[in-house]
């Protein structure tokens, strides 16, 4: 006896996975500064953001406007999790170098 929901249940599992994939953004803490400093993502959606800390020495992701806050030891990565942003521009800065570590997420 053939299963006749077989073809819908397969459908299901191709299109969760196309939806279960999450926007991934790279950055990078290099000479206390963030390169880039302008990251360009996708309004709507929730976005990955792995941030690599190349210095020896930590530093803290911090955004008011994201409501997002990690400290990243010294030659490690994180994981953050922005959004789903509304278009617009949301400032980040380095709690631990204000002077320099600065950046923009701007969605669009």
């Amino acid at each position: 006896m053939r299963n006749r929901f077989l073809p819908l249940f397969a459908a299901l599992a191709i299109v969760g996975n196309v939806h279960a994939a999450t926007p991934e953004a790279a950055l990078a803490i290099k000479n206390h500064q963030f390169e880039p400093s302008e990251l360009r993502v996708p309004a709507g959606q929730r976005i990955k953001l792995v941030v690599h800390n190349q210095d020896n020495t930590a530093e803290e992701f911090e955004s008011h406007k994201m409501n997002r806050e990690k400290v990243i030891p010294g030659g490690a990565k994180a994981t953050i999790y922005i959004g789903p942003l509304k278009p617009g521009r949301y400032e980040f800065f380095g709690e631990y170098n204000e002077a320099t570590a600065k950046g923009v997420v701007i969605a669009e």
